[in-house]
């Protein structure tokens, strides 16, 4: 028999499809089912890998495929704008590529673009990213010689939270990134940026404040500051001085390790 699908199934399966829009009030129909598949006599039958799994698992193949092709930052950065593997690029108005110094000793990292990226094409251009440049120039660094991106090159419809389906796609860009520029050290912004490149669960509050790690492709390892995000900023002006302590203590670490 047909399994009945609830309307919340329904929901998530156009959400995870890129849907995040509705035309008119007509309901949701109901997403059509394949047929049974027949049952050769004797066999059991393997529960069919979902086509979204099956399509996602591709599409992580194809993004490792690609960037194993990218010697530099150029080339990843053209072959990540041909890249159909992800939905997301279709509902949005650019490829936001990382920007800044190829040679930079810091990476700075966000979750994905917001509206004022999408429509110009650059990471952190918007009200959280010029938050961001006044915090880096008070503690003595120019944005010019540092590198932004995010996990993710396109931006969620609506700015929702990525899918972890997307994440998983667009993560082999960002790890390439890391691996062609091959920082010494890396400043997560916001926990689910971290979670994602660290592969963790932990809240923002108890990773930050705290040295971690993450290992290229090299072998080598970047140290690892996890902060607040700096549109969590806008929202929460009181925890602004727990993010500054943990700039000035990247800076602080960065001028140990010149020395």
């Amino acid at each position: 028999m047909n399994k009945e699908l609830s309307l919340q199934e329904i929901l998530e399966w156009y959400l995870c499809a890129g849907v995040d829009e509705t035309c008119g009030n007509e309901a949701f129909a109901p997403i059509p089912e394949s047929p049974a598949p027949r049952q050769a006599a004797g066999l059991s039958v393997r529960q069919a890998t979902t086509g979204l799994a099956q399509a996602t698992g591709s599409a992580c193949q194809n993004a490792r495929e690609i960037c194993a092709r990218a010697s530099t930052l150029e080339e990843l950065r053209a072959e990540v704008e041909k890249f159909e593997g992800c939905a997301l690029k279709m509902t949005a108005a650019h490829t936001v590529f990382g920007d800044g110094n190829p040679q930079a000793r810091v990476v700075f990292v966000g979750e994905a673009p917001g509206a004022d990226e999408d429509r110009i094409g650059i990471p952190f251009v918007g009200r959280s990213g010029q938050l961001l440049d006044k915090m880096l120039a008070a503690a003595g660094l120019e944005r010019s010689s540092c590198y932004i991106t995010n996990i993710l090159p396109w931006r969620p419809p609506g700015n929702r939270t990525p899918l972890d389906s997307e994440i998983a796609v667009c993560l082999p860009f960002l790890q390439r990134q890391l691996d062609i520029i091959d920082p010494d050290y890396i400043f997560m912004l916001g926990g689910s940026a971290a979670n994602a490149l660290l592969n963790t669960a932990e809240t923002i509050s108890r990773m930050r404040g705290r040295w971690l790690e993450y290992e290229k492709s090299n072998g080598r390892k970047a140290l690892v500051l996890a902060s607040f995000h700096p549109a969590y900023l806008l929202r929460t002006p009181g925890q602004k001085a727990k993010a500054w302590a943990d700039l000035l203590r990247l800076v602080s670490r960065m001028k140990e390790q010149k020395n």
